[in-house]
């Protein structure tokens, strides 16, 4: 059997082909109705009371740090177990951005850490971002807990979490938060393209992110500050940005979001299936906090071994099976060394990267491709 299988992989069906044909063919290509449709069914399907879609994640990430007044003499923490973007949107308001270590078991921000950190800090950070990493839910009623008594605000970084629960809630409810990200990259649970959005119970945060998306102009004769001369008129109120998503990405969106159950279904399937044939391998299968229901955006294992990372990897990959790794820390980055971070600082989340390897997990990998993964693990890793 051959045919290389990536780590993961967007699925485009009929329907939501049709759905962005229906787009082209009518007058708006951007700013029309399709944008509020998807924000309104993201809403419903995620029980939060607004949710503004964005060209990106990082966008949203932006946004929500706008909103949530992080500037100059701020502070955020995140984790250093994820993507840039977690911790770069902090840079983009000018605050001094820091890292919370992670829980060896769940691979999320852990609360006992973040609580140690508070306890030490001469002053909390304006915002706290939690990152569900891989699509599992981080612990947000103790995350939730502690911004109630240090006062610092609470941004979900949930880009990996569309589609996840916990305690029988839906990621991006807001319910221990002040607003909660998702990603509509290609290979996410559901994708635009590339595209994010903002989700969040709060009225005014939704306003003000929805106003600093588009230039921060508006032509609401109630947000602005002097009169209209006439009903040609809009106004810059606030300096904003082009973070807006196109009516395509939404209509897309849109499609894709309908069959979510059916994704879940699939994803959370094929997480069962690696979870009983690699039983009793020299290596660690995810493991899940109790009451979390994860998304399952990836499929992480740690190998006992850290040592033959490389070579089990590259083994894997002579196959022709596309894993890869997620993710490099992110205060070993260059760009946060140059800041002063260093190897050493954050030990829990450089272990779990020593043997982290990602494999295939996307709904339309088959059984046969996933029996291909399995038998290339076992032999690669034993």
């Amino acid at each position: 059997m051959t045919g290389f299988i990536p780590y993961g992989r967007q699925e485009v069906t009929r329907a939501d082909i049709a759905a962005v044909e229906a787009v082209l063919r009518s007058d708006f290509l951007t700013q029309g109705p399709a944008v509020p449709r998807f924000e309104v069914a993201l809403a419903a399907a995620c029980g939060a009371k607004h949710a503004v879609a964005a060209n990106s994640a990082t966008s949203a990430l932006h946004l929500a740090c706008l909103a949530l007044g992080l500037g100059p003499g701020d502070a955020l923490w995140t984790s250093p177990n994820s993507f840039v973007a977690s911790a770069n949107c902090g840079l983009y308001c000018g605050a001094r951005v820091d890292f919370v270590d992670i829980d060896p078991r769940t691979y999320n921000m852990c609360p006992h850490a973040l609580e140690a950190k508070l306890r030490a800090a001469k002053a909390p950070p304006k915002v706290v971002v939690p990152v569900h990493f891989a699509g599992q839910p981080c612990d947000m009623a103790a995350i939730g807990a502690l911004a109630q008594q240090y006062g610092f605000r609470v941004l979900e970084d949930a880009s990996h979490a569309v589609g996840a629960r916990d305690a029988g809630a839906p990621v991006g409810a807001c319910a221990h938060s002040d607003i909660a990200v998702f990603s509509f990259h290609p290979v996410k649970i559901v994708t635009t393209g590339e595209g994010g959005a903002a989700l969040t119970r709060d009225d005014a945060l939704a306003a003000r992110m929805a106003l600093l998306r588009s230039h921060g102009v508006t032509r609401d004769p109630g947000l602005m500050t002097h009169a209209p001369e006439g009903p040609w008129c809009y106004q810059q109120v606030a300096l904003g940005f082009n973070h807006r998503m196109t009516d395509m990405q939404a209509a897309l969106g849109a499609s894709q979001l309908e069959r979510l159950g059916v994704i879940m279904l699939r994803r959370r399937t094929i997480a069962a299936r690696y979870d009983a044939a690699l039983a009793g391998l020299p290596l660690a299968t995810p493991w899940q906090r109790p009451g979390a229901d994860s998304a399952w955006h990836l499929y992480v294992i740690r190998l006992d071994d850290t040592a033959r990372r490389r070579a089990v990897l590259e083994g894997l990959r002579a196959r022709d099976i596309g894993v890869n790794v997620h993710y490099i820390p992110i205060h070993t980055q260059p760009h946060y060394r140059a800041m002063g971070f260093a190897p050493g600082d954050f030990p829990a989340a450089e272990a779990y990267y020593a043997g982290a390897i990602s494999l295939p997990m996307f709904p339309t990998l088959t059984d046969a491709q996933q029996a291909r993964v399995i038998e290339a693990v076992r032999e690669e890793a034993a």
